[in-house]
């Protein structure tokens, strides 16, 4: 990452030439208890995506959005700036839109000065796992096509829509759309391919973040924009916290890589 990062108290950086990473990670979580702060392969859960974002070529500010005091302190106590977010942002049926909004207007309010067209990298703080290129490839696909949001999607796999059914109440099988059970599809490399939102990455412009595009439908994925664009990672690349499975998953992958605590 260019630019400074700052050190968790003061004044953000007046300016970024490059994109303005901000990772949101709330304290609470239903599936599986303070999963942003929990240890993975030494290190705990969230600083996993600060460091993902720091490691970027494309980034020049880093910063972290919570509501928790054990996760402002991990992340000041690794030079990250923090912004406090509001408790009706953090509960469960709070909007990622609406925390990015509020997160954005924080850092323009401290300083923070950024045209219509930069970067915003949104990063999830329960992805620990993600391929290493992946910030640096949406931001640069944002830039590149002009558009006015870039996601990343993975393959769905076996878990194709085409092979998706209904049971009834008497256990009978049926297709979940059409007339065709499988649409008629057997073997796994028949299937068209289909992708699926993985978590890793959400670039945006400004304009985007802050609804200024016109003609977008309102709601909860207004900020996205029209033009939305995707980069593909490849399937199984990135890990998702949301259970306790997917935490055995992401220790057991980033040990394998020989990454963690230094």
């Amino acid at each position: 990452m260019r630019g400074d990062v700052s050190n968790g108290g003061g004044a953000m950086s007046s300016s970024a030439s490059g994109a303005v990473a901000i990772v949101l990670a709330r304290g609470g979580s239903k599936g599986l208890p303070r999963k942003n702060a929990l240890p993975i392969a030494g290190l705990p859960c969230v600083l996993w995506t600060l460091r993902a974002a720091r490691a970027s070529r494309r980034v020049d500010v880093a910063m972290l959005s919570t509501d928790d005091a054990e996760l402002t302190s991990i992340a000041a106590g690794d030079g990250f700036e923090t912004l406090s977010r509001p408790a009706h942002l953090a509960n469960d049926t709070a909007r990622v839109d609406d925390a990015a909004r509020d997160a954005l207007m924080q850092y323009e309010a401290k300083g923070g000065r950024l045209d219509d067209r930069a970067p915003i990298v949104l990063l999830y703080g329960n992805a620990p796992v993600r391929p290493a290129d992946c910030i640096d490839r949406a931001v640069a696909l944002l830039i590149e096509s002009g558009c006015d949001s870039v996601q990343s999607y993975q393959p769905v796999g076996k878990y194709h829509p085409w092979w998706t059914a209904r049971l009834g109440a008497d256990a009978s099988v049926s297709p979940w759309e059409g007339e065709v059970l499988n649409h008629g599809v057997f073997r796994r490399q028949d299937l068209p391919p289909a992708y699926i939102p993985d978590g890793a990455v959400i670039v945006l412009t400004r304009r985007a973040v802050m609804l200024e595009i016109p003609g977008v439908q309102p709601g909860a994925h207004g900020f996205f924009g029209r033009d939305r664009r995707g980069i593909i990672n490849p399937e199984g690349s990135v890990v998702d916290i949301d259970s306790r499975i997917d935490m055995l998953v992401a220790e057991a992958i980033l040990c394998e890589r020989g990454t963690g605590a230094t």
